[in-house]
Order: structure tokens, then C-alpha cells, then sequence
């Protein structure tokens, strides 16, 4: 008999997966989907492997499949803002929210992150292309930054929320920003508004841009002048659209409408109004964008157009567990639709 060498030591050996399905009764793709937690399983099947691996003390070795399979069984959740923004924000929390079930649902986990400045860039795109992650759903594309395309050329698939800035061939996911703006200046106009001004959201961003041109569009198909002096460049929080409405007042006191970029920036224009002397909706009516619930909770209750956070960060897993799986293999980009929400403000 052959003694084990120094430093040796005899013991059990690891149970295997093989081992955990054939007890089970199931077909090992079916036992490492249970294993995985993926939900596309029955109940049944569920209990069965389940059961076999805890009486042969089952334990997934992680690190042993992702060197034979080149996967990490992960996928990334990349906002590319500030933590401030980030937390304060409530879109990206809604996101992740979504994105986290969809990919929880497919058995995989979702690691988060955040880049806010070029070597935070840079080092999350040394880490991501040395095969930590599957993959990235990218938040928050500012200007003309190509970080998505980089890692592309890595080799790691990304899927962007919202239009590319540059108009490169990628995957993204977005809501019909320009047929929101529309929207709410339609609106407007029907109830008679006709010095109707915009703060814009962040025009770094495809979002602000787009919200922009749908207000014009609505504007010129009313027949109704573009003044330039009536876009007031703001963003998406509270203090910035408090401080653009506050210059636009200043500037236009015959404003008797305003679209903005935001819930939370027309909570901050709507302050301004107030701080004017003006009344909401009486005097100037204030549309936002998201329908968050800041939104219905605000004093007077917020007019505002609705995005369908949901079903954004849902849709955007689900292009990118495609190109894991080979089945999304063109870039496109799915435009996902908006609706208004009427309420007291406008």
C-alpha cells in the first residue's frame, strides 16, 4: 500500500455534481441550474437536488468551474456618477432594483460598482477584462466618454442605458425621452399655456438632450415661436433646477409654464416659482419626468411624464444574458415607451 507523501493528508473526497443529479433523478444541466438558483426549474426539481446535495455535503467549487468554463457567473452593475448622485437619485436605485431580479432570476450574480472619474474608468476596465465579470450594464454615459467601446474591445459585452452619445453601433436600452418632452409640452399647450419654457436636465447626457428636442418639436408643431431665452440649461437634481428656474424668472417673469428635465428638478422649480411670489399651478404650471414617488407626494402633487423603470433595467438584463447565451448578436438599441401622468402641478 502506498503511504501517502509528506504534507498529505487523507480524507473524503469532494462530492461532485455528477454525483448530486444522479441522485437526484435529474440531468446535471438541471442540477446546476438549481444550484445556481435560477428559477426556470420546477418545484419538484428544486427539492430534489436541493435534498441530494445537502445528504453528500455538496459544495460548488466556483473557482474550479470558472477555470473550465471562462465564466464568472457575474455581471456587473456600472454607474458611471458620483455617490452622491448616485444616492440621492432615485433612478439608479429603481435600476438596480430591476436589474438585480432579472439577473438573480437567470442564476447569476450582480456585482456593483461605480466609476465616476477616469482612473476609476480605467482600473474597473483592467478588472473587468481580466474575466471577473461576464458582463456590464452601463448607467450614465456623460459626453462623449467611450468606455462602453472599450470594453467592448475588450471582449466584455455591454449593454448602456440610454442613447450613445455618439451614435456608435452598441447595445442600449432607453425610454422615448423625445416623446416625453413632446408630451408634456402638448400638454401644456392644450390647457392653454403659450409662454412655455424648459429647464433642461443635463445636456452631457442623451436624456437632457433628447427631453430638449421633444419640447421643441412640440413648440414648433403649435406653431408657437422657439425663444431661445426660454431654455434654461439645468440638470436632474433638486438645487439645480431651484437655481435655473430661479435665472429663468429673473429673466422671463411672463413664463406661465415650465417642462423640466426631472422630478426632482421640477421639485426645485416649483420651489422657485414659489419663492417668486407665484403660485403652482395657478400662475405657472411645472411638468417633471420620471414619475418617482417624490413625485405624487410633492405639495402641490407633480404633473409629470412616466418612464418605465422597471421594465428599463429588466429589458437591459435581458439583451445582455442574450449576447452570454449567443442569441443577441447585432447591436440595437430597444426604445421603450412614456406616458403622462396628470396631476395638480400642471
Amino acid at each position: 500500500m502506498t503511504e501517502p507523501s509528506k504534507g498529505q493528508t487523507k480524507g473524503p473526497r469532494p462530492a461532485t455534481l455528477e454525483e448530486v443529479a444522479r441522485l437526484a433523478g435529474v440531468s446535471r444541466a438541471t442540477a446546476s441550474r438549481v444550484l445556481r438558483g435560477a428559477t426556470n426549474v420546477s418545484p419538484e426539481a428544486v427539492e430534489a437536488v436541493e435534498r441530494a446535495a445537502a445528504e453528500i455535503n455538496y459544495t460548488p467549487n466556483l473557482a474550479a468551474r470558472s477555470l473550465v468554463t471562462g465564466r464568472s457567473d457575474s455581471i456587473a452593475f456600472l454607474v458611471n456618477e458620483t455617490e452622491e448622485r448616485l444616492f440621492t437619485e432615485p433612478f439608479f436605485l429603481a435600476m438596480l432594483r430591476s436589474c438585480q431580479a432579472a439577473v438573480t432570476d437567470s442564476g447569476l450574480q450582480l456585482n456593483f460598482a461605480i466609476a465616476s472619474t477616469a482612473e476609476q474608468r480605467d482600473r474597473f476596465l483592467a478588472y473587468a477584462s481580466g474575466g471577473h465579470v461576464d458582463g456590464v450594464l452601463l448607467l450614465s454615459v456623460h459626453g462623449d466618454d467611450d468606455l462602453q467601446v472599450r470594453l467592448e474591445k475588450a471582449g466584455v459585452p455591454t449593454v448602456l442605458s440610454g442613447r450613445p452619445y455618439s451614435g456608435a453601433p452598441v447595445f442600449f436600452v432607453d425610454a422615448d425621452n423625445v416623446g416625453g418632452g413632446r408630451l408634456a409640452t402638448q400638454h401644456l399647450i392644450a390647457n392653454g399655456r403659450r409662454t412655455i419654457a424648459t429647464v433642461t436636465g443635463s445636456l452631457d447626457l442623451t436624456a437632457g438632450q433628447d427631453r430638449l428636442a421633444g419640447y421643441r418639436a412640440a413648440i414648433e408643431e403649435a406653431g408657437l415661436p422657439v425663444a431661445e431665452d426660454l431654455i434654461e440649461p439645468g440638470g436632474f437634481a433638486t438645487s439645480e433646477g431651484y437655481e435655473a428656474a430661479t435665472r429663468l424668472l429673473a429673466r422671463r417673469p411672463d413664463v406661465d409654464a415650465i417642462v423640466t428635465g426631472s422630478d426632482l428638478a421640477a421639485i426645485g422649480v416649483i420651489r422657485a416659482v414659489l419663492h417668486a411670489g407665484r403660485r403652482v399651478p395657478e400662475d405657472v404650471a411645472v411638468v417633471g419626468f420620471d414619475d418617482f414617488r417624490e413625485a405624487a407626494e410633492n405639495d402641490p402633487p407633480l404633473t409629470t411624464i412616466r418612464q418605465p423603470m422597471e421594465d428599463l433595467g429588466a429589458t437591459m438584463a435581458a439583451v445582455l444574458l442574450g449576447r452570454l447565451d449567443g442569441s443577441e448578436t447585432e447591436p440595437r438599441g430597444v426604445m421603450l415607451p412614456v406616458e403622462l401622468v396628470v396631476r395638480t402641478s400642471a
